[in-house]
């Protein structure tokens, strides 16, 4: 358009730079031998084929319009391949635009004058894309974004670039989830509650005292009071100062007790008496052997 607007421009001034070239000459006319004006005749052919060159060239750029499912080329307009295509060979006055179907991994949305058809787009995973329709000859493949991610690049109806949610950190909760357009958006904890991130509210504090329990660890804004049972710990050491106590002095006098009796068993062996039994108050009993001589001395 900017070359027609210069073209209307040059062929302005052109003209008017020959009409003042007509006017000078007209009132020199008289003052020529006839050897000038057999030459300026001569100039004057030269003149007019120029002007009539560059003015078909301004009337014809401006007049070669194609019509909507036309492409230009040259001066020629031919008509467009169907979506699915691509042209091959551009029309000729002879024959018609010749075309050629897309290719695998290609496609072509709209009547074309284009000569290659588009690369389908790659759902990369790596970028956090997956595929939701397939590439055909009329029709791209369409990408969303992979679950856990939100896109944050759309062409024309299409994901071409994705990013992972946001994840909270300790302290904070999920005020509102993540979608596949819109990234997480996360809060902060207020005074007497806590969340570990995974929350979708700050839960409130546990009250150890309210629960009858004893508080270990103060809570914070990224987790729970810690509580324990109240006097265990004192319960634990008399239990253990009572009963261990008892269970030593037990078995200190069985030892007792049995070192006793081996003692006594071994010094009736010396001195050549029966052995005496000991009942169960600890008493000894004399044998019946013993009974019966002391009855017969009787």
């Amino acid at each position: 358009m900017s070359h027609n607007s210069d073209d209307v421009l040059l062929l302005f001034w052109t003209l008017k730079l020959a009409s003042s070239q007509i006017t000078v000459r007209s009132q020199c006319l008289h003052n020529l031998k006839p050897a000038n004006l057999k030459m300026t005749s001569r100039r004057n052919p030269l003149t007019a084929a120029s002007l009539l060159i560059l003015m078909i060239r301004v009337f014809r750029g401006n007049t070669l319009t194609c019509l909507p499912a036309e492409y230009q080329t040259g001066n020629e307009c031919c008509p467009m391949c169907p979506a699915g295509n691509r042209v091959k060979t551009d029309c000729t006055e002879f024959r018609s635009t010749s075309c050629l179907p897309c290719i695998e991994g290609t496609f072509m949305n709209h009547p074309t004058g284009l000569k290659q058809c588009f690369h389908c787009t790659n759902c990369d995973a790596g970028s956090g894309l997956k595929m939701r329709s397939s590439c055909t000859a009329t029709s791209d493949r369409v990408c969303e974004p992979l679950e856990g991610f939100f896109c944050i690049d759309t062409r024309e109806n299409n994901c071409v670039a994705a990013r992972k949610h946001t994840r909270c950190q300790p302290g904070q909760y999920i005020s509102q989830k993540g979608t596949a357009s819109k990234d997480t958006v996360c809060s902060g904890c207020r005074n007497g509650t806590f969340s570990d991130g995974t929350f979708t509210s700050c839960q409130p504090h546990t009250q150890c005292e309210s629960e009858n329990l004893q508080l270990i660890k103060p809570g914070t804004a990224a987790s729970d009071a810690e509580c324990r049972e109240r006097n265990s710990l004192n319960v634990t050491v008399i239990v253990i100062g009572v009963v261990v106590p008892f269970l030593v002095i037990g078995f200190v006098v069985v030892l007792f007790l049995v070192w006793k009796r081996r003692k006594r068993r071994a010094a009736l062996k010396r001195n050549g008496s029966p052995p005496t039994e000991t009942n169960d108050h600890g008493e000894e009993a004399e044998t019946t052997e013993t009974l019966k001589t002391e009855g017969g001395e009787t």
